[in-house]
């Protein structure tokens, strides 16, 4: 394609805008109500769009429309545009003002209860005028986040291996897991404790989640079955109440217990040896994090800097 003549002076943001209200509403009647703009006029966008690539973008059907592969690949650029466009903004904003601005990340539960409390607590309290946009889910839901752009970079545990032509990774730390129980527990107050002297208390666990099939890999590799949870769970809130009931033990991120500050009803009792996996910034390999961005990533690893000193 003749990109200057035929698509550059003809292709305008808001044709992208036009494209992409459309691919989100699923019609053009909705996408012109969404947009504020007449129906036809959404009608010719998108047929001057198609006219100027020489493909469809849309198929349509009486129950509405659906994007053609080619609209589908140009809508995941058309996202992109934006949100570097939206970036660039805030790069604005923040050279006016370094103090103010948004942070827009991923993590999960733990390590939102955990390190990125701490970040935030930090930040804040030197740059009152910064607003946070954080999202908490499972690995999976974030690193489609990412590629939606709907956050600009996650703080996760990275698990197995990540394909560097889609995601690029920055590591922080390695967290270990450990057994974890209520300060009341009458295990909390014993030493020398092993693996095999918690086979049949009652734990709180999810089988099916990362940390149960870890909690499996470390009582096998002691030669030990493992337990079957009394609760199985994947709520972090609930798990951590029957934990500080001292009757119930569970495996917990041993970042949870520090940061941001100690943990005041929980203690590790062990380290569970074969679950260290490392904690990282996951962001997309082409894509520019902001100063504000930069500045969240460096204020956790000053936090992890002066907790080893």
């Amino acid at each position: 394609m003749d990109w200057d003549h035929r698509i550059g002076r003809r292709l305008k943001l808001r044709d992208l805008q036009v494209l992409l209200a459309v691919v989100q509403a699923g019609s053009m009647a909705k996408a012109s109500r969404q947009l504020s703009i007449s129906q036809p006029a959404i009608s010719k966008a998108i047929a001057d769009m198609e006219h100027a690539l020489g493909v469809p973008l849309f198929e349509r059907s009486p129950q509405g429309v659906e994007p053609t592969q080619y609209g589908q690949a140009l809508a995941r650029r058309g996202l992109a545009v934006f949100d570097e466009l939206r970036q660039g903004i805030n790069d604005i904003e923040f050279l006016t003002n370094p103090t103010a601005g948004e942070v827009r990340l991923g993590s999960t539960e733990p390590l939102g209860a955990s390190i990125i409390t701490a970040a935030i607590n930090r930040l804040s309290q030197d740059h009152p005028e910064i607003v946070f946009h954080v999202t908490l889910a499972d690995t999976s839901a974030l690193y489609r986040a990412l590629h939606d752009r709907t956050v600009e970079f996650v703080v996760s545990r990275l698990v197995g291996p990540l394909d560097d032509r889609q995601l690029k990774t920055d590591i922080l730390y390695h967290d270990p897991f450990v057994v974890a129980a209520g300060i009341e527990s009458r295990w909390a107050r014993q030493r020398n404790i092993k693996l095999a002297d918690l086979v049949n208390e009652p734990w709180v666990l999810s089988s099916e989640t990362f940390i149960g099939s870890l909690v499996a890999e470390a009582f096998h590799a002691n030669g030990l079955e493992p337990p079957q949870p009394k609760v199985a769970t994947m709520s972090l809130n609930l798990r951590n109440s029957l934990l500080a009931t001292g009757r119930f033990l569970s495996a917990v991120p041993y970042s949870l217990l520090r940061f941001p500050t100690r943990h005041p009803t929980i203690k590790a009792l062990i380290e569970l040896e074969t679950m260290r996996r490392p904690i990282g910034v996951v962001t997309l390999p082409n894509r520019i994090l902001s100063p504000l961005a930069l500045r969240f990533v460096a204020c956790i690893r000053d936090i992890l800097t002066e907790s080893r000193a």
